[in-house]
């Protein structure tokens, strides 16, 4: 029998709790459950950190209503019959304070998404299923220009987190040589994600050649540790710089989202001091809340300052002059203007030498 509804108070604003003893997060050995309830607090005790990553960021919502349990189908492209699944577009039945933006998809078709304004959304967003929050690098008021860089340094099949940041140690460097600040955090699962605000006035495109830029400068500092390659079966041992995640409508987990993963691990802010020696399964939703009243939040100057892509905007054009172009962009995507084949290497048909003169 469902559990009666209740109330909590996030920012000024009562958000209802429907069946708030919900289990959401089955016990493992090192945690103990976690139920609806348990969720909504969480995400209201970290109100004014998360809002630092989602405010005006119009937001893609990853519900999980039935919790993450081991039989909980997610919904995929292949198979859209699921109960995770992500919401691109405002639910029905929102409450009035829950404010959209409107967003424009590679297609072309539109969508007016969830646009956090208040801590209170962020909750709600928590009692109707909502694990995880990922929200575009633009704001409300210019949805066509980001003002955020991210990169995502994600470990390959042989390496760990340990090796993802040892290399984020590199990209620090990279960034400093650039006259760059950036912000780590793990990713709440075996990655670091970086991120640099950067002044609203370039296109999804050029943020995406920026990202191409930075990692493949990495990639000559860290050769053999680090790799761009977009088809997997080139990328080796090595940490992948994962640069459309700055195309259009590409998106990472936010700052304190949960992740749907055993034991409710946490995407959580670190300082770069701390990064080489922590361990990412320490951030859960039990440890972050306590962790976040202590220190405070490690991202709070990340709006600080605005940064120029220009420097590396003209890396780009380097490559570009040495005969190293745009990269493949993600196989949903329609074709993008100067992107090569999007060929898996291995599936390419060899070159017909007897007709190559024909």
């Amino acid at each position: 029998m469902p559990t009666p509804a209740t109330e909590i108070d996030v920012g000024g604003t009562a958000v209802r709790v429907t069946n708030p003893d919900r289990v959401i997060y089955p016990a493992t050995d090192a945690s103990p459950e976690a139920t609806k309830l348990d969720v909504v607090q969480y995400y209201a005790s970290v109100g004014e950190a998360i809002m630092r990553a989602v405010r005006n960021r119009p937001t893609t919502l990853e519900r999980w209503p039935k919790g993450v349990l081991p039989d909980v189908k997610q919904t995929t492209r292949s198979d859209p019959h699921g109960d995770a699944f992500f919401q691109k577009r405002i639910p029905k039945g929102a409450p009035p304070y829950v404010e959209t933006a409107r967003i424009t998809f590679p297609s072309g078709r539109m969508a007016d998404e969830v646009c956090p304004t208040q801590a209170a959304v962020v909750a709600w967003a928590a009692q109707i299923g909502t694990i995880t929050f990922h929200p575009w690098p633009v704001r409300s008021d210019d949805v066509e220009h980001p003002d955020e860089l991210r990169i995502d340094l994600d470990p390959q099949p042989g390496t760990d987190f340990a090796d993802a940041v040892h290399v984020a140690g590199g990209a620090r460097r990279v960034l400093e040589d650039l006259g760059y600040r950036g912000f780590p955090k793990t990713s709440g699962n075996r990655g670091v994600h970086i991120y640099l605000r950067i002044e609203p006035r370039w296109s999804f495109t050029d943020v995406r050649h920026a990202a191409i830029a930075f990692g493949r400068e990495l990639e000559r500092r860290m050769p053999g540790e680090v790799t761009t390659s977009w088809w997997k079966e080139e990328r080796g041992r090595a940490i992948f710089v994962d640069y459309n995640q700055n195309a259009r409508d590409r998106t990472i987990a936010s700052a304190y989202s949960l992740r749907p993963l055993p034991g409710a691990p946490v995407s959580t802010p670190v300082s770069w001091d701390e990064l080489d020696g922590v361990d990412p399964r320490a951030f859960t939703l039990y440890t972050v809340p306590r962790r976040y009243a202590e220190i405070g939040d490690p991202h709070a100057e990340i709006d600080d300052v605005h940064h120029s892509l220009e420097p590396l905007l003209e890396l780009y054009e380097k490559d570009l002059s040495a005969g190293r172009g745009d990269m493949p962009y993600p196989p949903d995507y329609p074709k993008m203007p100067g992107e090569p084949p999007r060929v898996q290497p291995s599936r390419k048909q060899p070159l017909n030498w007897a007709n190559a003169d024909e």
